[in-house]
């Protein structure tokens, strides 16, 4: 009997007819969750709410056979774990005593200061100014990637060059700022 069928028979009340679900796709489920989890016990759990999911649904009408079954109960697995993992970073928390104490004191956690503001300006002024120095390639990449947000295969892409050359332009680029600070004595703030 194919899935279908099986998912049918189970939904007007064939209990046997899960049984033989379970048994042909436990194996790809319970792998595809530890491979994600890489811990038994969480994949043990992830499993049984996935099929207890795919029970509910079933029963309440609400599965759909627009695609095959054992993609159906990837998909609950994986959102059952997304799920998990979202929780999990809402709701973890760090207390005073778990960090040094010089970490909670550090100037990068507090508010940036109008000094602070105009000296972040300053720099990215001189900065900019020092573009202007580099060949036009490896100008190119550093706008890109640190004024836009692009990453090396969007560059890549834009410039119709490699993911390499993309990188090595920026290296070179890098390295030619440097000298330019170095050479010309320029000041980055101030």
């Amino acid at each position: 009997m194919t899935d279908h069928e099986l998912v049918v028979l189970y939904e007007n009340g064939n209990d046997s007819a899960f049984d033989v679900l379970l048994e042909r796709h436990q194996s790809y489920i319970y792998s595809y969750i530890l491979f994600l989890v890489k811990d038994s016990d969480a994949a043990n759990d992830f499993f049984q709410d996935t099929f207890q999911r795919a029970i509910v649904a079933i029963r309440s009408h609400k599965y759909q056979t627009s695609g095959k079954f054992s993609a159906w109960l990837t998909r609950i697995a994986h959102n059952l774990i997304i799920d998990k993992s979202r929780e999990c970073e809402t709701t973890q928390t760090v207390r005073e005593d778990q960090v040094k104490p010089k970490t909670l004191n550090s100037l990068r956690l507090s508010e940036a200061t109008r000094e602070d503001e105009m000296i972040d300006s300053q720099t990215r002024q001189s900065i900019r100014h020092l573009l202007d120095y580099l060949p036009e390639p490896q100008k190119e990449v550093i706008m890109m990637r640190f004024y836009d947000d692009l990453s090396f295969k969007e560059i890549a892409e834009l410039t119709g060059v490699s993911i390499n050359t993309s990188l090595g332009r920026m290296r070179y680029a890098l390295i030619n700022l440097r000298k330019l600070i170095g050479n010309r004595q320029f000041s980055l703030v101030g």
